[in-house]
Order: C-alpha cells, then sequence, then structure tokens
C-alpha cells in the first residue's frame, strides 16, 4: 500500500503505545509509524489525539515509509 492510500477517503490513525519520546501510530491499513514528541521544535504545541485523520500525519508517514525503505536496501546490499 502507498502513502496516498493510507491517507485518502477518511481514514484514520489511532495510537498504539509512547516509547522513547515517539507515540507510534497505526493506519487503519494496519502501517505503524512514530511521531517524535520529545523534541518541542519538531511538535510545538501540538495536540495528539488518541484518534485522528491520517491525512494530518502524512509527513510521519513518509518518513517512516522512507526509513524503512533504505534499511531494506542497505540490508540487501550486506547479502
Amino acid at each position: 500500500m502507498n502513502l496516498k492510500d493510507m491517507v485518502k477517503g477518511g481514514q484514520k490513525v489511532r495510537i498504539r503505545f509512547y516509547s522513547r519520546g515517539s507515540l507510534w501510530y497505526i493506519t487503519d491499513s494496519g502501517f505503524e509509524f512514530p511521531v517524535p514528541v520529545g523534541d518541542r521544535k519538531e511538535v510545538g504545541n501540538a495536540t495528539f489525539l488518541a484518534e485522528d485523520k491520517a491525512i494530518y500525519f502524512m509527513r510521519y508517514i513518509r518518513k517512516h515509509i522512507q526509513f524503512l525503505d533504505d534499511a531494506r536496501l542497505e540490508a540487501q546490499g550486506r547479502s
């Protein structure tokens, strides 16, 4: 599933847990991603709801997709 599919049509994200300075959310499609909340510069005075519109989290979803893609490519290079 790609980013646009995860956020279109009013899909939602929900908080799964908090760990090491990040709130971990899950999309309706099952993709989990972190939102760093320990860095005030990153989140400012934002309010994080237990459930929210996925489109508001596009930047964090995109960052985590890129992180996973980079990690996959690095792992393949080691094989």
